[in-house]
């Protein structure tokens, strides 16, 4: 599946929408992974405004006050340009390791299409993920079905597809492999410390390295194909020395394997890629392979939020306002927003994956009369009208209001932001955006309290090379 004509522009088209009138976006904000060397400012300024002119072209066809039920829903602007220059990004750093998308961070069909032409494969960890993915026309050989505890009939599945590399990290599965896949192609998946990590995976997965030996004798005996090594730091990993000590413990295991007569021919590293710390933690992780595994051996990963955090932007709806009273401050008030959407919906990343999504204003209805789209233009400029006064503090010579911000459901734990200070004055029928947001949000989205886990995403494509690989 890929985007339609309809709701995807790509880079050359992208100055109609700029000629079109509407609101700001700050485009001078910082974007993690838009200046990775493989991109220029001037390019990462370009795709900022391309995902600004996208949000502002949707909004402005919604009147939310006199709009079909949902016509007011919150939605996403992807740029697949950002996730190319990821790609590439990684082929500059890690030119020996070929990345298996993680499907579970986002299964966006436009992403998961792009990825596979540009040569990518596959972490999968369930039947439906695999369908995705086979889908669209990816080669078995391109999947790793990374999911050391199977169900069983996921397991017959796979062997019907002939989707042959997994993981494994314990007798009981091998047993399982044994009866319902016995040609599968095995990788032991060993315990790494994932304690400098956003979400550990190391207490749920991971064999120790006391027990590896054990688990590739077994394996030996009950003559399954043992082809490599597999493991995960965590996502969202923050230590490069992790990648070093699994690499090294990996080389042990690989050399257990030998005496035992396996023949192991992949090391699979994982995830736990962020954009921010990329270079850093490539280098190390390069560097380790080099002093432990020869040419020959073929190395795969398993990035996920790497590809994606940075490329999609979500913008909610303001549905609601109340104002409290702050008697302390001088009698200023202080509000409480409501948007329609929220933790059990594209923030579930706030409790599920320690995320801060931080807000911005894309439209308030005090500047709705001054909506010439300016590529640079800040926000948040300090625009205050007379009658607001009262509502405001001053802090750094700009006038603050201070805001929390809640989701749309009736949980008290549905809260995005305690404490938030903006130069604007919001109120119902206002937009907020949130950068940032294409890793563990839309994928974990729920239907609780009978709001809707289907939000649109609407597609750009700042680079050129991207877009020509994308059918429209």
């Amino acid at each position: 599946m890929t985007p339609s004509a309809t709701n995807f522009y790509t880079h050359n088209q992208y100055q109609d929408l700029l000629s079109l009138k509407r609101g700001s976006i700050d485009t001078n904000s910082s974007v993690s992974g838009y200046e990775s060397g493989a991109e220029s400012h001037d390019g990462a300024k370009s795709a900022k405004e391309m995902i600004g002119a996208a949000l502002q072209k949707h909004i402005e066809n919604v009147d939310p006050h006199d709009c079909e039920a949902g016509a007011e829903d919150a939605f996403f602007v992807a740029d697949l340009g950002e996730v190319y220059r990821q790609h590439i990004r990684w082929k500059r750093n890690l030119p020996r390791v070929t990345p298996h998308y993680a499907v579970k961070c986002n299964p966006d069909p436009a992403v998961l299409s792009l990825l596979a032409k540009l040569g990518a494969g596959f972490d999968c960890a369930s039947k439906t993920e695999i369908e995705q993915v086979l889908a669209i026309g990816v080669d078995t050989s391109r999947i790793i079905y990374a999911q050391p505890c199977k169900t069983k009939s996921y397991l017959r599945y796979t062997a019907k597809q002939g989707v042959t590399q997994m993981t494994f990290d314990n007798t009981d599965e091998l047993y399982k492999i044994k009866e319902l896949f016995p040609t599968a192609e095995l990788y032991l998946r060993i315990f790494t410390d994932d304690s400098a990590s956003l979400c550990r995976l190391s207490q749920k997965f991971g064999a120790s390295m006391d027990n590896t030996q054990e688990l590739l004798a077994l394996a030996k005996e009950l003559d399954l194909n043992v082809a490599g090594v597999a493991f995960h730091v965590g996502s969202g990993a923050s230590d490069p020395s992790a990648f070093r000590q699994a690499v090294r413990d990996a080389r042990t295991v690989f050399d257990q394997a030998a005496v035992l007569g396996h023949e192991l021919h992949t090391l699979d590293c994982g995830g736990g890629f962020v954009s921010e710390t990329f270079d850093d933690m490539a280098a190390v992780l390069s560097d380790a392979l080099e002093e432990h595994f020869p040419p020959h051996i073929r190395i795969i990963a398993e990035p996920g939020r790497y590809y994606t955090s940075s490329a999609f932007t979500l913008a909610c709806n303001v549905i609601a306002r109340r104002t409290v009273a702050d008697k302390q401050s001088g009698g200023d008030n202080k509000y409480m927003l409501y948007m329609n959407d929220g933790v059990y919906g594209n923030f579930s990343s706030i409790i599920f994956d320690h995320q801060n999504p931080i807000p911005r204003v894309l439209r308030s209805r005090l500047r709705s009369d001054a909506f010439n789209y300016t590529p640079g233009s800040p926000l948040d400029s300090g625009y205050t009208s007379a009658e607001e006064d009262n509502n405001v503090t001053v802090f750094g010579g700009k006038k603050q209001v201070t805001y929390s911000i809640w989701g749309p459901t009736c949980d008290g734990i549905d809260c995005i932001s305690s404490d938030w200070s903006s130069s604007e004055t919001l109120d119902v029928g206002d937009w907020l955006y949130f950068e940032e947001m294409g890793a563990y949000t839309k994928c974990s989205a729920t239907r609780f309290n009978g709001f809707t886990d289907k939000h649109e995403t609407i597609y750009v494509c700042s680079e050129p090379s991207a877009a020509a690989l994308i059918e429209l």
